[in-house]
């Protein structure tokens, strides 16, 4: 959820952008003289279905507990485009009840290909269902198991079902219950996605140490920070690791291992 203490100004941003785009609406029929530019708040309000003064306390900037569906008939009242009205939900704190389902899991954007492939370190690409989608030759040597030929490409399940995981990922427990806590801040932005309900409730069916970290609840920001590898035959490696989202497809993201010393 939101930091309490940016909600003020949250609040402040979403009365503003309401009172804009309201102010840039034309009524649908004028008789007389108009001091209100646009529509007024109360035909806003009979437009969008809502409490004229909820309208107002909105505008305002009051601490109003206002629900996605009622957030969706304003959306629509005010001919709102698909970007304006995912900053509004931004704002209001609210998940869209109308958000469509995501597409089909496309191959690796041309951004996320270039950025892996320009790099001599280990380095890959996550698809929003964290299947590796693109890598290059030194993560398939570094990931035995998961990037090498004929091996399936979730992380997730690399992770918490491939034997090889536990002898190559140093600290392998640890390090599982703190992916699968960087997972699920992904998993609340993808809700409405089939593919993701069903590789969660297959995770949860082959691993009893998933389903115990799953219902744990923990959640987490995913972040960088020393990797330790006990290669088959490069022994002991360390690793510092950098994860990026590219701007055209924040869905994915980019992965990349810097060679570190050990114990650094």
């Amino acid at each position: 959820m939101t930091d309490p203490d940016s909600l003020p100004d949250r609040r402040r941003l979403l009365g503003d952008f309401v009172r804009a785009h309201r102010e840039s609406l034309a009524p649908e029929a004028v008789a007389g003289r108009r001091r209100t530019p646009g529509l007024r708040r109360e035909e806003l309000a009979a437009r969008a279905g809502i409490s004229p003064t909820w309208c107002t306390w909105i505008e305002q900037g009051r601490d109003v507990q206002v629900s996605g569906h009622a957030l969706s008939r304003l959306a629509r009242a005010l001919a709102l485009t698909r970007a304006e009205r995912a900053y509004l939900f931004e704002l209001a704190d609210r998940r869209d009840p109308e958000a469509p389902v995501p597409a089909e899991i496309a191959d690796a954007p041309a951004s996320l290909q270039a950025a892996v492939a320009a790099v001599t370190h280990p380095a890959y690409g996550l698809d929003r269902l964290w299947n590796a989608c693109c890598w290059n030759p030194a993560a398939e040597r570094l990931f035995v198991g998961w990037l090498t030929e004929g091996c399936q490409r979730n992380l997730l399940r690399y992770v918490f079902i491939e034997p090889t995981a536990r002898k190559l990922v140093r600290n392998w427990k640890d390090r599982a219950r703190r992916l699968l806590a960087e997972f699920r801040a992904d998993y609340s932005r993808g809700l409405n996605d089939p593919r993701l309900r069903e590789m969660v409730e297959g995770l949860r069916r082959d691993s009893a140490f998933f389903e115990a970290e799953w219902n744990a609840q923990t959640v987490l920001g995913r972040e960088g920070g020393l990797r330790g590898f006990t290669h088959p035959e490069d022994g002991a490696l360390a690793y510092r690791q950098y994860s990026y989202s590219p701007a055209d497809r924040p869905d994915t993201k980019f992965v990349l291992l810097v060679p570190a010393a050990q114990g650094a």
